[in-house]
């Protein structure tokens, strides 16, 4: 872009000489840093990243940037010492560099966090520059054939008001953004090469109108992409709920709630956004939110990291609104909870009294689903638990506790183990059936079930010996057919075939 401002407007060159050297050698300083940087850049050969020096120097003379850097370093201001500083044009080969600036461009736009800000303000740029780039042609043309020799090309320089270097430029930028956009009126060409130019342009600005329509309609789509798939699920509950007639409050408590979503930005639903992600990185994100969540709970406090993080993946975040019920008192547990954000009140029956209020890191029900022996409450929930605002917490299913412990069975013992002290403490605990040993209908229904295993093997197995008995035994009368076959062939007719296969070969 430089090069081109220079070549037109030629008063940069003859004012600011020396400032346009420096510019131009410390470009050029830039470009061959980045050839070395390019030539000792690491790639991926089967995965592994290749980090020898001769080999990375190999792989860089392979790739067509290589020819382009060459190119751009050749040393054409050598033509300066003949022909003056006042020819930039000599510096053209430079321009080889611009499509490092276009890699650039697509790693960071997969790399940043706004990528469609980021892409509209590429199109912006490409705009600025085409309607730059198209200004000092422009004025190019209009220093060819004659300032002020017709009514198209730029005013005569003569004058004091149009022989001004920023005039100059700004009137020039002005004709083509008319031009280029099409949105005004600009004069006539009168010239056979006006007229070709100016055809040119508009072609061009046509081209660039369409862009920029489809570009930037494309970005705002993708920017609103969230909101219209949220904004369909609401319109799709309130048909729902208009259909089946549910009540306005209920209706209005329901609306609010997705408010909330949406205004604290929680209408991500994690595992979609997750899924195309290995499981590994899948648990190492996991274990960078939810780790630190989940170590605050008193029972699962020096557990084996394993399980900790086999349940940080089983962890649910759910969102209750302000006077829903988490649980009341004599619901069967089916999950504990931990409170990322919000508080809940511990209340009486009467759902007004307030015992006590649980905030961010409490945690509640994780007795329940251990199923510990002797608990008085059983798997009961004990108290009534309700939301005062809008609470974030993070639900854990008994049933994926159960599944995760069956591989750490001394985690399970740990477990159980600390679970008893809390109920003892609580004085909710009878020591005398905790102590008792196992108990004999549990006992009974484990050998029920392992009977039912082993009828259902036994089952299996049976099938499998038939089927390997069958085919044993059709194989047995496809060997016999064979035999007897071969059998039944006499030697005369050996003969014969041997004396058809020698006419054939003659």
């Amino acid at each position: 872009m430089m090069i081109v401002t220079r070549s037109c407007f030629n008063e940069l060159q003859d004012t600011y000489t020396n400032l346009w050297i420096f510019l131009d050698y410390g470009a050029d300083i830039i470009y061959f840093g980045d050839t070395f940087v390019r030539s000792r850049t690491g790639y991926l050969e089967q995965g592994l990243l290749v980090k020898d020096s001769k080999k990375l120097r190999d792989k860089y003379k392979t790739t067509p940037q290589f020819k382009y850097d060459m190119i751009s370093m050749i040393p054409t201001d050598l033509l300066f010492l003949k022909f003056g500083y006042n020819n930039p044009e000599f510096r053209f080969n430079r321009l080889c560099k611009m499509t490092r600036l276009f890699e650039f461009f697509e790693r960071t736009e997969t790399r940043t966090s706004f990528p469609n800000m980021f892409r509209i303000s590429n199109l912006v740029l490409y705009i600025l520059t085409i309607i730059h780039w198209n200004a000092c042609m422009f004025f190019a043309i209009s220093k060819t054939i004659g300032f002020g020799t017709d009514t198209w090309v730029y005013p005569n320089i003569s004058h004091p008001e149009y022989g001004r270097l920023a005039r100059k430029y700004i009137y020039s930028l002005y004709w083509s953004t008319l031009t280029l956009t099409t949105i005004g009126e600009t004069p006539a060409p009168v010239r056979d090469v006006e007229f070709l130019f100016v055809i040119s342009d508009f072609l061009t600005g046509v081209l660039i109108f369409a862009s920029i329509v489809g570009n930037v309609g494309a970005m705002i789509s993708n920017m609103n992409a969230s909101r219209a798939e949220f904004q369909a699920k609401i319109d799709s509950i309130k048909q729902y709920m208009q259909f089946r007639k549910v009540s306005k409050d209920l209706e209005g408590r329901v609306i609010k709630w997705f408010d909330y979503l949406w205004t604290e930005k929680k209408t991500c639903d994690e595992k979609e956004v997750l899924k195309n992600l290995p499981d590994k990185l899948k648990a190492e994100i996991a274990i960078n939110v939810h780790l630190d969540t989940l170590k605050k709970v008193r029972i699962f406090q020096g557990c084996e990291a394993g399980l900790l993080i086999e349940l940080v993946l089983k962890l649910q975040p759910q969102v209750f609104s302000p006077g829903d019920y988490i649980c009341k008192k004599g619901d069967i547990g089916r999950e504990m909870y931990i409170i990322k954000e919000g508080k809940l009140a511990v209340v009486a029956d009467d759902g007004v009294t307030q015992f006590v209020v649980l905030s961010d890191g409490a945690y509640f029900g994780e007795i329940s689903i251990l199923g510990i022996k002797g608990s008085k409450a059983g798997n009961r929930r004990t108290a009534n638990i309700r939301s005062v605002g809008y609470s974030d917490l993070f639900a854990l299913s008994k049933d994926d506790l159960v599944e995760s412990l069956t591989e750490y069975p001394e985690a399970k013992k740990a477990l159980e183990e600390k679970g008893k002290a809390i109920l003892m403490k609580d004085n909710l605990i009878d020591e005398a059936i905790a102590n008792a040993g196992a108990d004999p209908k549990d006992l009974e229904e484990k050998i029920e079930k392992l009977q039912t295993n082993l009828d259902s093997m036994q089952g299996k197995f049976a099938q499998l010996m038939a089927e390997f008995t069958s085919t044993q035994s059709r194989m047995k009368q496809r060997v016999t057919q064979m035999e007897a076959k071969v059998k039944s062939i006499q030697p005369q007719d050996l003969v014969e075939v041997e004396a058809d296969k020698d006419k054939k070969v003659q």
